[in-house]
Formats: structure tokens, C-alpha cells, sequence
């Protein structure tokens, strides 16, 4: 199910205030999507370091340029920057759309040497800040799939509304095990689907 924060609504928790405090020294910067060397540098460490059996582990630099480059919608590299004893180093990037009724997170990665400081959630409660300038009332998390924990932290964003049966409905209002049985069967029917043979034509 597709999740998204509701931003005009949203009151960061305790523990989200402490982690923007802590992240309080990083420098935004958003570019065009463009693909630069130490964003792929910072994505292979990223990789590496927490999903080196993932789907993208094999991504090559010219396949990143084009999951960066190569988008139907406006779009925006979102940069976070530390300063180092070396100059300024990359701590954490985003890839982001912009939607006329939000922003939508398509893909984050940060340097895992900096995981005590909660990066990941610091990027989404940032993007907050980013879709109240511009006015807009919606953050966009991607999916949410029901009992998964590595998609666990998206629902720690309250409010958060999830599409289900046609609709947008905030997450304390959805039954959470009928959503999982949809999922599940939704899943079935396109595996169903992927195994159907079709008759040759020749």
C-alpha cells in the first residue's frame, strides 16, 4: 500500500525532535538530478554496508546515473553535507519527486558509518520541513507493506494515511489484518498471472 505523511498534521515525536537536533549541522542542498561520483561512492558504501544481498547490490555507476538521470517527472537530488577536519563530505542523499500535492521520497542513502544518528529518519522529518516550504500537504513514503519490519519506521510518522480499497484512509483507521490478507492476495494473483503460459505464435 502506497503511504504518505500528512504534513499540516504532523508533530514530531520526542525522539524525532532529538534527531533533528542532532542533525541540526548538516547543509541541505538540492540539484537537478544529475549523478555525480560521490554520490556513488556514498550509494556503494551504503550498499555494502546494509543490503550487499539486495536487488540493487550489482548496480554499476552508469546504472545509477540513469536511476538518477533518467526520470518522467520533476525531480530533485536532495544533498545533505557535514563538515569534515578534510572540507565538506557527503553524509546523505535523496532522490525526490515533486508532485503538485507533495513530495515523493524515491529513493534515500546515507553514509552507514553515521547509522547512530538516525539518518534515515532524519531525511523523512526534513522532507516535512522541505513539502511545508513550498506549501504542499503531503510527503510521499513509497510503499508500506503490513507486518513487514524493515517498512516498520514509516508508520512511527503519524499521521500517516495508506491507500487501501480505492481510497486514502490514515493508518489507525485501517484494520491492519484485512489489509495484510489483501496484500497477500494481490500478490498471489499476479503471481498467477507471471506463471501463465502463452501459446507460441509461430
Amino acid at each position: 500500500m502506497s503511504a504518505r505523511i500528512r504534513v499540516g498534521d504532523f508533530d514530531p515525536s520526542r525522539g524525532q525532535r532529538r534527531i533533528l537536533k542532532r542533525n541540526a549541522h548538516l547543509e541541505r542542498s538540492s540539484t537537478s538530478p544529475w549523478a555525480t561520483d560521490a554520490q556513488y561512492d556514498l550509494f556503494r558504501r551504503y550498499l555494502d554496508a546494509r543490503h550487499a544481498a539486495g536487488g540493487m547490490a550489482d548496480m554499476d555507476i552508469s546504472e545509477f546515473g540513469a536511476m538518477i538521470e533518467e526520470t518522467p517527472v520533476r525531480s530533485r537530488v536532495v544533498e545533505y553535507w557535514r563538515a569534515t577536519p578534510e572540507g565538506n563530505a557527503l553524509a546523505a542523499v535523496c532522490l525526490t519527486d515533486l508532485l503538485s500535492d507533495g513530495v515523493s521520497m524515491v529513493y534515500s542513502f546515507f553514509d552507514p558509518d553515521l547509522s547512530t544518528d538516525s539518518l534515515g529518519t532524519f531525511i523523512i522529518l526534513d522532507h516535512v520541513a522541505i513539502a511545508r516550504e513550498a506549501g504542499l500537504p503531503y510527503v510521499y513514503l513509497g510503499y508500506w507493506v503490513p507486518g513487514s519490519a524493515k517498512m516498520d519506521y514509516k508508520s512511527r510518522f503519524s499521521p500517516l494515511e495508506v491507500f487501501t480499497q480505492g481510497q486514502w484512509r490514515d493508518l489507525c483507521d485501517v484494520d491492519i489484518r484485512q489489509a495484510a490478507r489483501l496484500v497477500s492476495e494481490r500478490a498471489a494473483v499476479v503471481d498467477q498471472v507471471a506463471a501463465i503460459e502463452l501459446p507460441s505464435t509461430g
